[in-house]
């Protein structure tokens, strides 16, 4: 996988060896993340990844140094280390160097990761099933920001999907509606409406599923916030995620029932590229 790493003034495509048992962010998971794409130097919404990251850093009481203007210039700076036609992954990270326990003593470090990473081809879809694992309420956890400390229940669900047969895990909140896919945020389809889980705080309302209500709204399509049930996915016409990985990707099996690429879907992801075209950087 070719990879670029940004850390303390340089470039270097060597995996950075950057923590240690001793520090906060190894052992105790004082480490926020963000993730854009880039691809034929389209960078969509890079700039408000950026200032994502912050927020999370801020949510979890680091003390990043970077400012968003900061990282969007290294993100870019970083694209263009790639040939034009390549399908990166664009990962700032926020972790605590040093510390002991107490991770407000040690320095909060800065390292950008971009990679090649190819989109999903746009036939391809995915499998998914009800997980019997939840999302945290923000009372529990650090759901308002984008934590390393939030993916092991995420990985734990998605693998309990696989040992039945599934690529990718639905989650509930604690109070059981649908929140989200184990890795990106859902999207159901009823009579034409396309619908997502109201945003009550326990999982991250993406930066892509707000740019898909939009464009799908500016299409003509009805796109807003529901609270889901797991009957109502059940019931839907169509099931697809929206997140940074695949961007518009169709679930085409939920449980038992096939179903296939729907047409706001398609129409979606459509939309979701062309309006990318007028995101490029050079």
């Amino acid at each position: 996988m070719a990879a670029q790493f940004w850390y303390e003034g340089s470039w270097t495509d060597e995996n950075i060896k950057l923590t240690g048992p001793a520090d906060h962010s190894f052992w105790l998971a004082s480490m926020v993340f963000d993730g854009a794409r880039a691809f034929r130097r389209c960078a969509p919404d890079l700039e408000l990844h950026c200032q994502r990251v912050l927020r999370s850093a801020d949510a979890l009481g680091l003390a990043p140094d970077k400012t968003a203007e900061e990282i969007h210039a290294l993100a870019l700076e970083g694209i263009r280390l790639f040939p034009r036609e390549a399908e990166l992954y664009i990962k700032p990270m926020f972790f605590t160097q040093g510390a002991g326990a107490r991770h407000g003593n040690g320095r909060t470090a800065f390292v950008l990761h971009i990679y090649d990473a190819p989109l999903p081809g746009e036939h391809e879809g995915f499998s998914a099933t009800l997980s019997p694992l939840r999302r945290p309420a923000p009372d529990m956890a650090p759901t308002d920001a984008k934590a390393s400390c939030l993916y092991p229940n995420s990985t734990r669900a998605n693998r309990e999907a696989e040992s039945r047969g599934f690529e990718a895990a639905v989650m509930r909140d604690p109070w059981n509606n649908i929140a989200e896919f184990s890795m990106a945020n859902l999207w159901m389809v009823k009579n034409g409406v396309a619908l997502t889980p109201r945003d009550n705080k326990t999982f991250l309302a993406g930066i892509t599923r707000w740019r898909t209500m939009e464009l799908l709204n500016e299409a003509g399509i009805e796109a807003r916030e529901a609270t889901i049930s797991a009957a109502d996915l059940e019931e839907a016409d169509e099931i697809f995620s929206s997140g940074n990985y695949g961007k518009i990707v169709p679930c085409t099996r939920y449980e038992n029932r096939q179903l296939g690429t729907g047409p706001v879907g398609t129409l979606a992801r459509k939309r979701y590229f062309e309006w990318a075209e007028s995101t490029k950087i050079d």
